[in-house]
């Protein structure tokens, strides 16, 4: 299985995981999935100050600008594995 395969199950694997992770967990998977779907930020920051949940999902998907796509797939698969197990 290539890659963007493990990748794609990696995306099933997490709907479906037994336990929902935490807060921190699901920003991680979320700003990877962001990355090796769409490469860096590519929007505006959230423009209202107090909408935190963006604001933050937003800072976390900036954070890893540069990474590869390839980069934060592998990251995104590994993380899921982890929290299968």
């Amino acid at each position: 299985m290539d890659l963007h395969q493990q990748f794609e199950q990696a995306v099933a694997d997490s709907k479906e995981l037994s336990e929902k992770p935490s807060n921190d967990t699901l920003l991680q998977l979320y700003s990877l999935y962001k990355q090796a779907s769409e490469g860096d930020v590519n929007v505006d920051a959230p423009s209202n100050p107090f909408d935190f949940v963006a604001k933050a999902k937003y800072e976390a998907w900036d954070a890893l600008k540069g990474k590869s796509k390839e980069a934060a797939m592998q990251e995104y698969i590994d993380l899921v594995s982890k929290l299968k197990s």
